[in-house]
């Protein structure tokens, strides 16, 4: 067994779901120190989109770093950031045809909230409770999904606005009426809080991360499409954790046939290199100025190599209809376990984004998602919590995910409800 290493140096802000020390990993799984194999169902929340190690990624990274590890963008071009330009015209909507890049979410996030600004002229942003868009100040500022996030960060920038999030299940409405409802409330923000002409944009995750993986309800991103349009507002969509795939399409919002004005994107896109980036409407960057907003490392010529790889691979590899597959496989499977175990509340999500809500009769049970997380981790299956509620459990497979390893996890998670005493 090999001796433990040292972390006693390694900041104690850094959370940690287990003590698992790994040292590789491949497809669906992980390998540790001590010889474990770990069916990873949490892809690094998300960002392994086509597993570990994907041998196209893979070749793709090595081949960059015999040639050109880092070349300024503010200095001079590169080439694979070209490549991933062409990779990503091939799977974003046609309008969307201008990107720029950065190496996070949050700042992706930053990015598209500069520019809103600049196109319009206006201050303000309105986002939906519950999401959660980074860790910077600006993005602590837009997120709600937990307070914790915001603990002791006091004097966040202003002018952000809160708006409901359609949450059905939640409320006990009717998915209909829950979509007239949350947009109703969307419109009394706009009348009492931030007028439209100082609200520059609406951001909205299509799916609910940290909130608890909730996908937006039917209508609701059509009818926000039609305000925004109705109050030159601009529409952002939040597809850091929802894009390239997750959710069984190249972008969540395909699924509720509308265009964003701007759409954020990161995690999925590298496969696990830093990189991130949005993609607008090419008319919004005439009023974006020049020099006013950039990055050291932005078009990093190995994140873009990984990147352009990744889009590629998900594309030729059919990886977008294996999540939409997979994950029909996985709701059904957990939809069945939801008939024998009552403290399953709801199944709900798209592709491979799928939450489970745990409830103790009609109330949240906060105290069951951390038990059973528990036991799922003893039989070596990685799964995360999330919600706004402290109650859901998030499956979050990686894109090249099998049949099989469907089958062995849903296994192991009704083993683990039943030592959980979920009955």
């Amino acid at each position: 067994m090999t001796e433990p290493t040292d972390y006693s140096n390694l900041s104690t802000v850094y959370s940690h779901a287990t003590d698992h020390v790994v040292t590789g990993g491949k497809g669906s799984e992980l390998y540790t120190t001590d010889g474990k194999t770990l069916l990873d169902f949490t892809s690094g929340i998300g960002v392994n989109s086509t597993g570990h190690c994907h041998p196209k990624v893979v070749a793709a990274i090595k081949e960059q770093a015999d040639k050109l590890i880092f070349s300024q963008i503010n200095i001079v071009y590169n080439e694979p950031v070209a490549e991933l330009c062409a990779q990503l015209k091939r799977v974003m909507p046609e309008a969307l045809d201008t990107y720029f890049f950065s190496n996070s979410g949050a700042e992706a996030v930053e990015a598209s909230v500069k520019l809103a600004k600049h196109a319009t002229g206006k201050g303000n942003i309105i986002v939906l409770h519950g999401s959660f868009h980074g860790r910077t100040h600006l993005a602590m500022a837009m997120t709600t999904s937990k307070t914790v996030y915001r603990l002791k960060y006091p004097n966040l920038p202003p002018g952000i606005y809160v708006a409901p999030y359609p949450y059905a299940f939640a409320s006990g409405r009717s998915e209909e009426d829950e979509t007239a409802h949350a947009l109703a409330e969307l419109e009394l923000v706009l009348s009492t809080q931030s007028a439209p002409e100082e609200t520059a944009a609406i951001v909205v995750e299509p799916v609910l991360g940290e909130g608890g993986y909730l996908p937006i309800s039917k209508g609701y991103l059509k009818g926000l499409r039609e305000l925004c349009d109705k109050y030159e507002i601009l529409m952002i969509c939040d597809e850091v954790q929802t894009g390239f795939g997750r959710c069984g399409t190249m972008l969540a919002h395909e699924q509720d046939g509308v265009t964003p004005d701007i759409v954020t994107m990161a995690k999925g896109l590298g496969s696990g290199m830093p990189i991130s980036g949005i993609a607008y409407k090419a008319e919004l960057g005439k009023k974006w100025i020049t020099g006013t907003h950039g990055g050291t490392y932005a078009c990093n010529p190995m994140a873009a190599a990984a990147a352009a790889a990744t889009i590629e691979t998900l594309v030729d590899e059919q990886l977008v209809e294996n999540a939409a597959e997979r994950g029909a496989q996985l709701m059904a499977g957990l939809k069945k376990l939801q008939r024998n175990y009552p403290c399953i509340g709801d199944v709900r999500g798209r592709g491979l984004m799928i939450g489970v809500e745990l409830m103790d009769g009609g109330a949240p049970d906060t105290e069951l998602p951390g038990k059973v997380l528990k036991e799922v981790y003893q039989r070596d299956l990685l799964l995360l919590s999330c919600g706004i509620r402290k109650n859901v459990l998030r499956f979050v497979p990686p894109l090249v995910v099998t049949e099989e390893e469907i089958e062995r996890g849903l296994s192991i998670f009704e083993e683990a409800l039943e030592a959980a005493t979920c009955i």
